[in-house]
């Protein structure tokens, strides 16, 4: 379940029918709503402000080290495995988990299942993105019995539609494309995959807060399990349009331009936006995209080489999180080998491809064609 977050924010999406410490407090609600916008916007001055705000005034409650947690996580995008915030990202979350647990009053137990929910999902969400399998592992072995609870919510509120839509489509779909999980599904009860892509979809319509995760799972569903590549860009867009300063967001939709050949406008937007873009990753990534767009576009297989050979050495800092894209340019660097003659080309032709195989969860979505 890697890139997209798998959570914006769990802790908000109770409906206000329900008793809360947090949520019957209107003006958090709206602060937090403000915040979230803030964080996954690229807005960190005025998310960090709301922090404070948060601190102040529930300094004990687990929304505050959740949403700490968030900022960490999207200011130091992408968060690797060696970062020097791992740490204090890692006890944010873990110490929002403790809290939740030590509260078992009725009248809360709503805000505080769908607490632990969001600090377990952030924490599954950066174990996977760095491939830290063995800590996926262990923590959703103790997540499963808190995510079954969110099915007695889904006629209440239609944000709980996310986490059955996401259950019921990736119990299927993610051991499949990942067979190191195989092992681990077998111990859950089955899903539905069009009852999974059914409920994502009524989260993308109807959800307070969960919209824009939904759409974020749409677009990587249609991608990448459902090869619509055309259905997915439409939600690639929402996403964008909805955050147009989030640097992921800006990529992903100019992937899925490029994968439903529309070079023009993904060139349109990359130039736009790459001159704003400060985060080393994203600028990586976009000099992949822009090596796409001349092999593609203008069949300029040198000027394609150098991007493709430039983005690799600037995403290989980034470690596991930047695979599946360092997999496009190898993918692009064996097909411009291809098209020379000698038998060198042949030679690294196949070295490129078997480098972009391995990197690559995904194997059909390589842009040959």
């Amino acid at each position: 379940m890697k890139r997209i977050s798998l959570i914006v924010f769990l802790s908000l999406v109770l409906c206000t029918s329900m008793k809360a410490q947090i949520l019957r407090d209107s003006a958090t609600v709206r602060l937090l709503y403000r915040g979230i916008d803030y964080i996954y916007d690229f807005q960190f001055s005025h998310a960090n402000e709301v922090y404070h705000k948060l601190k102040a005034t529930y300094p004990e409650h687990p929304v505050t080290y959740i949403y700490r947690g968030l900022i960490t996580y999207w200011e130091n995008y992408p968060l690797t495995a060696n970062s020097p915030l791992r740490k204090s990202f890692e006890n944010d979350m873990r110490h929002a988990m403790e809290l939740c647990e030590k509260k078992t009053r009725s009248y809360d137990t709503g805000e505080y299942l769908l607490c632990t929910l969001g600090a377990r999902g952030l924490l599954l969400l950066f174990y996977a993105d760095n491939d830290l399998n063995m800590d996926v592992i262990s923590l959703a072995s103790g997540t499963y019995s808190y995510l079954r609870k969110s099915f007695d919510y889904t006629e209440q509120f239609s944000d709980f539609y996310f986490f059955t839509g996401l259950y019921n489509y990736y119990r299927e779909a993610y051991p499949d494309a990942h067979p190191v999980y195989k092992p681990l599904a077998r111990l859950f009860p089955k899903g539905d995959l069009n009852k999974g892509l059914k409920e994502l979809d009524i989260a993308s319509k109807e959800a307070m807060v969960l919209k824009g995760e939904a759409y974020s799972f749409l677009n990587l569903i249609y991608i990448n399990y459902e090869n619509n590549s055309a259905k997915a860009n439409s939600y690639a867009r929402a996403l964008h349009e909805l955050y147009p300063d989030n640097v992921q967001y800006l990529a992903d939709y100019i992937k899925n331009l490029l994968l439903v050949k529309q070079y023009d406008e993904a060139e349109a937007i990359l130039n736009e936006y790459q001159p704003k873009v400060t985060n080393g990753f994203g600028l990586a990534q976009l000099e992949i995209y822009k090596g796409i767009i001349y092999e593609k576009k203008y069949h300029n297989l040198a000027q394609a080489d150098s991007l493709y050979k430039a983005g690799i050495r600037d995403i290989d800092p980034y470690g596991a999180v930047g695979n599946e894209v360092t997999s496009f340019a190898y993918f692009g660097l064996s097909r411009i080998c291809d098209a020379n003659d000698g038998s060198d080309g042949k030679h690294y032709k196949k070295l490129y491809r078997k480098q972009a195989l391995e990197l690559s969860s995904y194997k059909k979505i390589n842009f040959d064609d």
